[in-house]
């Protein structure tokens, strides 16, 4: 008699989901974007392959030194309660994200350098080192090339042209910026990962 494999060849969903710490939607997504491998049943369900789940699962443990690493956020705000509407919204990216927080350009750069983030959220006028700044210093860096940025800002088309505009794939959001609008720009973002 010879041994079987119990383990399965292949992965619902909402398994891939609970072993790579991200929900069912994104999930979809990747295998919709040919990140993972999958295939779907007769009745429209997908069935990843665990080898698939295993080599994204290997990519991430090489990229943070052995543990699987987290999608990071940094969020540059002065106005403390905004910062905290703004950290509120991007918590619906889920738990396998790690969300950091910054006042101003000058703690942005501190933040970035300790750990640089995937996607930065940054308001443009702020004391000190204002968001246009921030942006100008970070392109000078290589190691941030990969960083996605969100910016946020009251200030009119014509006023940000004005100040020299924003760099190459900035998105721009006009505040008030509604929560959801903020978690669905994150998202797409985060899609990208």
């Amino acid at each position: 008699m010879t041994a079987t494999n119990t383990m399965p060849d292949t992965l619902t969903t909402r398994q891939t989901a609970k072993l790579l710490g991200a929900s069912v939607r994104t999930i979809q997504l990747w295998v919709e974007a040919g990140r993972l491998k999958a295939w779907k049943t007769p009745g429209g369900h997908r069935r990843i392959l665990r080898t698939s789940v295993e080599e994204m699962l290997a990519i991430r443990r090489r990229m943070s030194g052995g543990e699987l690493r987290k999608y990071e956020v940094l969020v540059v705000e002065d106005d403390p309660i905004q910062r905290t509407v703004l950290e509120k919204a991007l918590r619906g990216l889920g738990p396998d994200t790690n969300l950091r927080a910054s006042a101003d350009g000058y703690e942005a750069l501190i933040r970035i350098g300790e750990r640089c983030p995937d996607l930065l959220v940054t308001d443009l006028v702020m004391p000190g080192m204002d968001g246009y700044r921030l942006l100008a210093t970070l392109a000078r860096e290589s190691a941030t090339r990969s960083m996605r940025v969100i910016v946020l800002t009251a200030l009119s088309p014509e006023a940000v042209a004005a100040q020299g505009g924003l760099p190459d794939g900035v998105m721009l959001l006009h505040k008030p910026v509604r929560p959801a609008a903020l978690l669905s720009s994150a998202k797409a973002c985060y899609q990208d990962w």
